[in-house]
């Protein structure tokens, strides 16, 4: 195909894909950022959730070449780990997170769902994060952590 441009993190990425290279495989492979997961490989658990010009979307949905010109944030743009984002905060305060692997997704989903609706009640966390499947925890922990995030983050 050719070289592919997107900003991933603030950090102009171009690299030479094919036409069917996923975005979550240009994130992972190209750019070299491992914190977007790959869990099914079809569509169905939202480990690899990022923003894409400041919406929530499965990576493994959408071509690299579809998100070009695009703004990327993935879950190492969000914070750091000297300074970790309110919503990441309120995850490790809240035993939101088990094995981490669907953290990521999680996360960033997150973040999305209370910046649009900052009071949003227990079902409305839980219907915001249905694409998104924990193996570990029940999803209690979750839910309290999306709204100690929620919280955190002033929104």
């Amino acid at each position: 195909m050719g070289d592919i441009s997107l900003t991933i993190n603030g950090k102009v990425e171009t690299h030479d894909v094919g036409d069917n290279t996923l975005l979550v495989d240009f994130i992972r492979e190209k750019a070299g950022l491992t914190g977007t997961h790959i869990g099914c490989d079809t569509s169905q658990c939202g480990a690899c959730v990022v923003h894409l010009d400041g919406v929530s979307v499965k990576a493994c949905t959408i071509l690299a070449a579809q998100a070009a010109g695009s703004e990327v944030t993935t879950i190492e743009g969000i914070g750091s780990s000297d300074s970790l984002h309110p919503m990441q905060e309120a995850f490790q305060e809240n035993h939101g997170l088990q094995c981490g692997f669907c953290t990521p997704g999680m996360v960033m989903s997150a973040i999305e769902l209370v910046s649009k609706n900052k009071n949003a009640s227990e079902k409305e966390i839980r219907d915001g994060l249905e694409g998104n499947i924990c193996r570990c925890t029940g999803y209690h922990n979750i839910v309290k952590s999306v709204k100690a995030g929620a919280e955190k983050m002033g929104v």
